[in-house]
């Protein structure tokens, strides 16, 4: 009875709190919210919006940083996966897969603010030699007006989640075969590639594709360390609006919510326009020929930036390193002239709070989620009833919906909802808010293996005697160890990285090490940062090293059970 009602309870957890945030976003923004005295409907907020200096702008930042962002993480994955599959980059790249995606986004954006910044490390180490800089120069890189640098931020950490996405995707194609039969006919590989598995490859990865247009849209935490200023981007802004003493701009926050709603809205249009025009050039493409031409540039464009990517994402964090022990550092000089644990010594009383809240949060919506993907997972195949067969979860629309619909444009309803319920800011609220983005993440990530997994051990264990229930808890999750503490390691780093929900449904009442470092962006002190960051980056490591060293500790007399099976 439990399973059976698993799936419904996924379903209302990810679509129930949307739509009620969704609806609570809706009304305050035609002026109708009576604990505000909003009685009557009308258009004062939108009027009020739209009056704002630089709302424009923001908008066009925001729009085109989605859609600019996904498109170059997208051409790099597939680049790569085009140019290297097989080779020996390819395996180290997809080692590196997991420590990549397990770096917030955060710690990622200060990782290349202090790289690119005019008196970063880049400057430093070209300076005065290639620059003759002396001093830092007057240069706007990092929060630059046309949200540059902000994409760049996204793309870095955009890169290695299609890149998982697409792995995850591409045993269903057998490219070897389909690259195979291509250079038969007289193609390069990477062409080859390009043709024949790339098409097949990109309707598979379509809704995390469409996640990463949502998020790129309407960011907040990188927006508010890489991105312009005045104006903001239009997330910010509504952040901005919402945490006002003037409580009557919630209703034009309100407002700029759903306005964010209708811009993400517009990225994911046009994004399928593009589709559509993408699809018939391809076809003519394909259908042209060109077995050879422009192979090179390709093949050494997919493994050049893909390097580059994870190159500036693990320099970035070893510089986050860096200037949490820097003493005395002058420009240009490229090393600190001292090194010392001083910011560390001064940053650990106040780092013990934030980590401990950090780490119960992550831990309780980490658990939670597993324990539902596990029910759902195990209902599926108790029940026979596959993906294509009408199971409550098949529309995998349902596990992305909370990753498409901006979080500003339902999390700030949600919390009007909660303050009408009287529920107030604490660690539960932030653990359910935390749930809705993990949940989704945990459910994709153990779904493969958990479809995957032999029946016969089940049957085996059957025939000798066991119940359904110990089969399940002495065979099928031992045997699932490995991917399922995989997937929570990927909770958790979610989790931890978590800036929005944390903020809003917590009301500033609640800190984490990531609401605590996004915090001290502001502030401009490198050293502090770097530590804060640093301890950032690191809390999501611990979870993935549990995650392989584990499996290898318990079955280190059982080599077939260290890994997935």
């Amino acid at each position: 009875m439990i399973l059976r009602l698993a799936p419904v309870l996924i379903v209302t957890l990810l679509v129930g709190p949307i739509l009620a945030g969704l609806a609570m976003a809706i009304l305050p923004a035609f002026g109708y919210l009576p604990a505000l005295g909003g009685d009557a409907f009308g258009l004062a907020p939108w009027r009020q919006l739209l009056a704002q200096p630089g709302l424009w702008r923001s908008v066009t930042v925001s729009f085109t940083s989605g859609l600019v962002t996904t498109a170059v993480s997208l051409v790099v994955v597939l680049l790569f996966l085009a140019s290297a599959t097989g080779s020996r980059l390819d395996h180290w790249i997809r080692r590196l897969v997991s420590p990549l995606l397990s770096i917030p986004h955060a710690a990622a954006a200060f990782g290349l603010a202090f790289l690119i910044a005019p008196s970063g490390l880049v400057a430093r180490l070209v300076s005065p030699g290639l620059t003759g800089w002396e001093r830092p120069p007057d240069l706007l890189i990092v929060q630059d007006p046309w949200g540059l640098s902000l994409m760049a931020g996204l793309i870095i950490k955009e890169i290695p989640f299609l890149l998982l996405m697409s792995l995850a995707a591409l045993p269903q194609l057998d490219p070897q075969r389909r690259v195979a039969i291509a250079r038969s006919l007289g193609y390069r590989p990477t062409i080859a590639w390009l043709k024949v598995v790339a098409p097949a490859l990109y309707p598979l990865i379509r809704l995390p594709i469409y996640a990463v247009i949502a998020y790129a849209t309407s960011v907040v935490d990188v927006a508010l360390i890489l991105g312009p200023t005045l104006p903001s981007t239009l997330s910010v802004s509504i952040l901005t609006w919402f945490n006002d003493p003037d409580l009557s701009r919630r209703f034009m926050a309100s407002a700029g919510a759903v306005l964010q709603l209708g811009v993400t809205a517009a990225a994911l249009a046009t994004w399928w326009c593009l589709e559509c025009l993408i699809a018939r050039l391809g076809r003519h493409w394909i259908h042209r020929g060109g077995r050879r031409h422009g192979e090179k540039p390709l093949r050494l464009a997919g493994k050049g930036l893909i390097l580059l990517a994870s190159l500036i994402a693990f320099i970035g964090i070893a510089g986050l390193a860096l200037y949490s022990v820097a003493g005395f550092w002058r420009f240009p000089d490229a090393l600190p002239q001292s090194v010392t644990t001083t910011h560390w010594v001064r940053a650990l009383p106040s780092l013990a709070g934030p980590a401990s809240s950090t780490a119960i949060i992550a831990v309780a919506s980490t658990l939670i989620a597993v324990a539902l993907a596990l029910a759902a997972l195990e209902n599926e195949q108790r029940t026979g009833r596959q993906p294509a067969q009408g199971r409550l979860l098949s529309a995998l629309g349902l596990l992305y919906l909370p990753l498409i619909v901006p979080q500003i444009a339902f999390l700030f309803g949600l919390v009007v909802v909660m303050e009408s319920l009287g529920t107030r800011p604490q660690h539960g609220l932030v653990i359910f808010g935390h749930l809705l983005f993990v949940l989704p993440y945990v459910f994709l990530s153990l779904s493969e293996a958990y479809r995957r997994f032999d029946p016969r051990w089940t049957r085996l264990a059957l025939t000798l005697g066991a119940s359904r229930n110990a089969a399940f808890w002495r065979v099928r999750l031992p045997l699932l160890l490995a991917p399922m503490l995989t997937a929570c390691a990927v909770g958790l780093a979610v989790s931890i990285g978590q800036y929005l929900p944390t903020q809003l449904l917590g009301a500033g009442r609640v800190p984490t090490v990531t609401t605590e470092a996004v915090a001290l962006a502001a502030g401009g002190n490198r050293r502090v940062i770097g530590v804060w960051a640093l301890v950032q980056a690191s809390l999501p490591l611990v979870g993935f090293t549990i995650a392989i060293g584990l499996p290898r500790l318990l079955w280190s007399n059982r080599r077939g059970m260290r890994g997935a099976p």
